[in-house]
C-alpha cells in the first residue's frame, strides 16, 4: 500500500488491515474529516460484532480474525484502488486529447496546414514517394509534355520513378532506357486516358516506376515514347 488517504479506507481501518504508512496517514485523516468519523464509529460496532473484538484500538493481531471477512475486506478495498487507479488514467488520457486538439486547433489558427506532413506521405503511391525523395533529373519535352525521373542503382541494374504532365489521351506510352551501344530496354508502360495527366481538366502529374537490367553507367538517355513511335519526353543521364 501508499500513505494516500482515502474515504473508502475506513472499513479497512476499522479491522485493522492498513499497513502502519496508511493506517498512520487515516489517522491524521480522520481528525479533519467528520464524516470519515462518524462511518468509522459505526463500523466499529459492526466489527466488534463480527469478530467478538473489543474496541478498535484493542483488536487482536490479523490472523486471529475470521478469514472470510478479511479476504472480504481485502477484496472491497482491491476493487477500490482499480477503481480511483482507472479513473486517474482516464483523467490523464483526456487531458493528452485536450492538449493534442488545442494544439491542432492552433496550428489551424496559425495558418499552417491541418494535415502534418506524415499524413500527407502516407496519401502518396509509392511512385510519387520514391520521386519526392530523390532529386529529380529534368526532362526536355514536346507537344507541352513535361516531366523528369529520379534514379536509384540496384545490384541487379537501375530503379527509375517517372514524373509526366501535359499529356493528353488517350494514348499509350513506355518508358525506354536507351544503353550508351544504342540498345533499348522497356522499362514500363501505360495508357493514357482521356483527358490525360497535367492538363486543365485532368488528375494530378501522373507518377509511374519501373526497372531496367542496365546500371546508370551503361545508359546514355531515357525516353518517353508512344506506342506509335512518337518520342515525347527525353531525359539525358
Amino acid at each position: 500500500m501508499t500513505s494516500r488517504v482515502e474515504h473508502t479506507d475506513v472499513g479497512a481501518y476499522a479491522l485493522g488491515l492498513l499497513d502502519e504508512d496508511d493506517r498512520l496517514a487515516f489517522e491524521a485523516h480522520l481528525l479533519r474529516c467528520r464524516s470519515c468519523e462518524v462511518e468509522l464509529s459505526e463500523l466499529s460496532g459492526v466489527a466488534s460484532a463480527l469478530t467478538g473484538l473489543g474496541p478498535v484500538e484493542t483488536a487482536p493481531p490479523l490472523r486471529e480474525r475470521p478469514a472470510e471477512v478479511i479476504d472480504l475486506l481485502r477484496r472491497k478495498q482491491a476493487a477500490d484502488r482499480r477503481t480511483r487507479r482507472s479513473t486517474f488514467l482516464i483523467g490523464v488520457a483526456a487531458s493528452i486529447a485536450l492538449v493534442v486538439g488545442g494544439l491542432t486547433v492552433g496550428a489551424q489558427f496559425g495558418g499552417q496546414s491541418a494535415t502534418p506532413p506524415a499524413a500527407h506521405s502516407a496519401q502518396m503511391g509509392p511512385a510519387e514517394q520514391f520521386y519526392a525523395m530523390g532529386t529529380p533529373l529534368p526532362g526536355v519535352g514536346a507537344d507541352g509534355v513535361s516531366g523528369g525521373l529520379v534514379l536509384e542503382s540496384k545490384g541487379w541494374g537501375t530503379h527509375a520513378a517517372l514524373e509526366l504532365s501535359g499529356v493528353k489521351g488517350p494514348l499509350e506510352c513506355e518508358l525506354v532506357a536507351v544503353g550508351k551501344n544504342g540498345e533499348r530496354r522497356i522499362m514500363m508502360g501505360w495508357a493514357v486516358p482521356t483527358p490525360g495527366y497535367g492538363v486543365p481538366g485532368s488528375p494530378d502529374p501522373l507518377y509511374m516506376h519501373g526497372a531496367a537490367a542496365l546500371t546508370q553507367d551503361e545508359i546514355d538517355r531515357f525516353e518517353v515514347v508512344t506506342t506509335a513511335g512518337r518520342k515525347i519526353l527525353t531525359v539525358e543521364v
